[in-house]
């Protein structure tokens, strides 16, 4: 399609969006009594106004019945989390029994490990990408040490090669071949936070698994975000948050994947808990672990309901619209915001390099923009001016055009307020 910066033009994309409806089902901060722009729904999503009617349900049952909630609430909290397992294995793309809600994405992914790094004295190494997000690599750190190993001897980083922001496939590839029989595991980030690449989660999974580890991904920027094939692609497990592209709010409950082919495997270690066991014994509180079969027999505690009502909410939102149509405009969003760059690009001073990848098969709802000779103050700028965006060091702008909840219009409005900003420095 031939864009046009034209506010006529976004107006018109607008008016043929199936999904321009939901933008009105959000609650949308505001600056100078303006609704914002609202980009880093790669870091919180905004609040589905529904959201309130699901905690609010939990909270009247609370108060009505009490304990006894658990089984007679209008949505008993004792199996509150098995509601999620159509609707959310339908966004990760695999089975039901495969997936479940538990714990945070950082706990969920510790927990997961346990069952699926299993180091031993030749075959204790774990692939993971440069620059992944701090929480992982704290993770994997202590994750070596706590089986005696130093993270410089078993962490391998694949690196972007001298003047590129992204990791080549070959690269991973080669990497993976290299490492060969002392690998243990592959872990990666299925879209890296800070430049918004995707990774082709289906091949590498099969290298790492042909040369004998175990598989496992990072969706915390995937789900919800890109179309996922988890059962289909053998991936051994994942962890995802739901708050970003998914809008649970802040810090909330963590999805969870386990390939069916592991759920009857009892040689597989786990840490195990009550509302792990089985469930139609679970209250008679017997002295010896029977897990549920399926992803739910990684659970441990108790499920947080109120937290869960949330999520719940968001993912029958996506049941209703399906990753087919959001994918679709999340593709047609990035490329005019991608084009509204460029155009502001050639009118300004200044130098934009957007080091998300151009090819949209290797990128989602994220366009992180390098600004070449601006500084902090044209971030303050847009944020003063309605545009809530993310800085990172040194000034790089991630700008996530959110399907859901952005439209086009915003983008061209976006637009003329990032080119006032750079004018009037």
């Amino acid at each position: 399609m031939a864009f046009q910066n034209t506010r006529e033009f976004a107006q018109q994309l607008d008016s043929e969006d199936s999904l321009q409806q939901y933008q009105n089902q959000f609650i949308f901060p505001k600056v100078n009594d303006k609704r914002v722009i609202y980009f880093t729904g790669n870091s919180l999503g905004l609040q589905p106004k529904r959201t309130k009617a699901y905690v609010d349900e939990i909270m009247n049952d609370w108060g009505n019945l009490a304990v006894e909630g658990h089984f007679y609430a209008e949505k008993p909290w004792w199996d509150y989390q098995e509601r999620f397992a159509e609707p959310l294995s339908k966004i990760v793309g695999a089975l039901p029994s495969e997936v479940t809600v538990m714990n945070t994405l950082t706990v969920n992914l510790h927990l997961l490990m346990v069952s699926f790094y299993q180091p031993t004295k030749t075959r204790y190494k774990i692939i993971c990408e440069e620059k992944a997000f701090p929480s992982d690599q704290y993770m994997f750190q202590s994750q070596v040490h706590f089986h005696g190993y130093k993270p410089e001897d078993a962490i391998v980083e694949i690196k972007r090669r001298e003047g590129e922001h992204n990791i080549r496939l070959e690269d991973v590839l080669a990497k993976i071949e290299e490492v060969g029989d002392e690998l243990a595991l592959v872990l990666i980030g299925g879209v890296n936070y800070y430049t918004g690449q995707v990774f082709d989660i289906k091949t590498i999974t099969a290298a790492g698994q042909k040369a004998g580890a175990k598989v496992g991904w990072d969706l915390a920027h995937a789900a919800g975000n890109i179309k996922l094939e988890l059962h289909d692609w053998n991936v051994d497990f994942a962890a995802w948050c739901s708050y970003k592209y998914m809008n649970s709010g802040p810090g909330n409950a963590s999805g969870c994947f386990v390939h069916e082919r592991h759920h009857s495997d009892s040689s597989l270690p786990r840490f195990a808990g009550w509302w792990g066991h089985n469930k139609e014994r679970r209250f008679k509180m017997e002295p010896n672990f029977d897990p549920v079969h399926g992803a739910g027999g990684w659970q441990i505690s108790n499920l947080p309901v109120l937290s869960l009502a949330p999520y719940l909410a968001s993912v029958e939102m996506f049941a209703e619209v399906g990753m087919e149509a959001l994918i679709a405009k999340r593709d047609k969003i990035t490329a005019y915001l991608e084009f509204v760059l460029h155009e502001i690009d050639r009118e300004v001073a200044g130098t934009f390099e957007i080091i998300t990848p151009s090819n949209p098969a290797e990128r989602a709802s994220q366009l992180s923009v390098f600004l070449h000779g601006e500084g902090r103050s044209l971030f303050d700028y847009l944020m003063k001016n309605g545009v809530i965006t993310d800085w990172r060091e040194p000034n790089v702008i991630r700008l996530a055009p959110v399907p859901l909840y952005c439209s086009f219009e915003d983008m061209y409005d976006f637009g003329q307020i990032l080119k006032n900003g750079i004018l009037k420095e």
